[in-house]
């Protein structure tokens, strides 16, 4: 009965609205389960993007929707189940440095069994087709056998740093309340790898330094917020109970323990609960499911309309949801069907808005027409 309440007053203060149907024009088609992309600087001259395949191939997309071949020099990824060459961000110095990164499900070392996420970066030579002087930055630890939950987005901050976010591998979901695991985190780096010194654990025993908040379940959505910078994520949760979040520094999330989501086939309660005075309450949190991944906060004029808001991709649910805000509070709820595993969404600098859907290997870029 609780669980039921709390559902019905998510709903009373966030109605879902059925949107308008939205005009969509293919910029690329013939990607293999494409998980993100990136704009190449002068994209508004060249339209040029990255964009990554979750079996391990990144590739330039031109303004004709021609894909290049594999972009050389990547390190092996582990392509099974949700592994695989996740996503890619351009450092802010980029044109002048050339530095790309990239998330992926990375091997254990030979004679070893496990895999984890890991970040890489390496310089990108756009005619050699290839990126060099490869470093791995992070490395989730422990390694572990799954091929589910590993997150991950990757966010600059205005200062230079680099957030990752991290699932709990599935199997090991406990972990995300404890501090001497990277499974179930947020974890902030500076840009080859260091721990910036003012995070939160940075100086407490026995806590990894890298982790910024915990209790997350399975990360796959990252954006920052335009006016105050604060890092915005959501997170799948299971039969029901995906969130969204404002990853705080040092906070707790509550994952596994303060839960809306309820055990795969017996829809058993998870945890102790949907609230603890120690868990930061998530701003809205989704009722039945709809997976979310990818996330950008509109601006400009292109969507005046939309301007302020934000938009979430839906995997299960097969389109955009689109939230109203007043500060910090989910006002409303509106959903874009669009029949399409939206991966990523994203605002070019142009100022239109972008749509990575994934449907197998007919996965496609999409432009949202104004």
């Amino acid at each position: 009965m609780r669980h039921l309440l709390a559902t019905l007053a998510l709903i009373l203060l966030a109605p879902q609205i059925a949107a308008q149907p939205l005009r969509l024009t293919s910029v690329a088609s013939g990607l293999e389960n494409p998980w993100s992309l990136a704009f190449l600087p002068g994209f508004e001259k060249e339209g040029r993007m990255l964009v990554t395949e979750r079996p391990g191939r990144l590739r330039v997309v031109e303004r004709d929707g021609r894909l290049s071949a594999p972009i050389q020099g990547l390190p092996p990824v582990v392509a099974r189940g949700q592994g695989g060459l996740l996503d890619v961000a351009l450092h802010p110095g980029f044109e002048s440095n050339q530095w790309v990164y990239w998330s992926y499900a990375e091997p254990a070392p030979a004679g070893r069994s496990g895999n984890s996420t890991a970040v890489a970066r390496g310089r990108l030579d756009l005619a050699a087709l290839a990126v060099k002087d490869v470093q791995v930055v992070f490395r989730q630890a422990p390694k572990v056998d799954s091929n589910a939950h590993f997150g991950s987005r990757l966010v600059f901050a205005p200062d230079g740093t680099l957030f990752i976010t991290l699932g709990d591998r599935y199997s090991r979901r406990d972990d995300a309340q404890t501090l001497d695991t990277h499974h179930g985190k947020v974890v902030r780096i500076t840009d080859d790898g260091g721990v910036p010194p003012d995070n939160p654990f940075a100086k407490r025993p026995g806590a990894l330094p890298e982790i910024w908040s915990y209790g997350h379940r399975n990360l796959q959505g990252a954006t920052l917020h335009p006016t105050s910078g604060a890092l915005w994520v959501h997170e799948h949760g299971p039969q029901g109970g995906d969130e969204l979040n404002i990853a705080t520094r040092g906070a707790n999330h509550g994952w596994p323990v303060i839960t809306q989501g309820r055990e795969y086939g017996t829809g058993m309660k998870i945890g102790d609960g949907e609230t603890r005075a120690d868990v930061v309450p998530a701003l809205t949190t989704w009722v039945p499911s709809i997976s979310p991944s990818g996330m950008t906060f509109v601006a400009g004029d292109r969507y005046p309309a939309w301007r302020g808001q934000l938009l979430v991709g839906a995997l299960k649910a097969r389109g955009l949801a689109r939230l109203e805000l007043d500060g910090t509070r989910v006002v409303r709820e509106h959903r874009h069907e669009l029949d399409l595993r939206v991966r990523d969404v994203r605002q070019g600098p142009d100022g239109l808005l972008y749509v990575l859907s994934d449907d197998g290997s007919d996965g496609r870029i999409w432009r949202i027409e104004p």
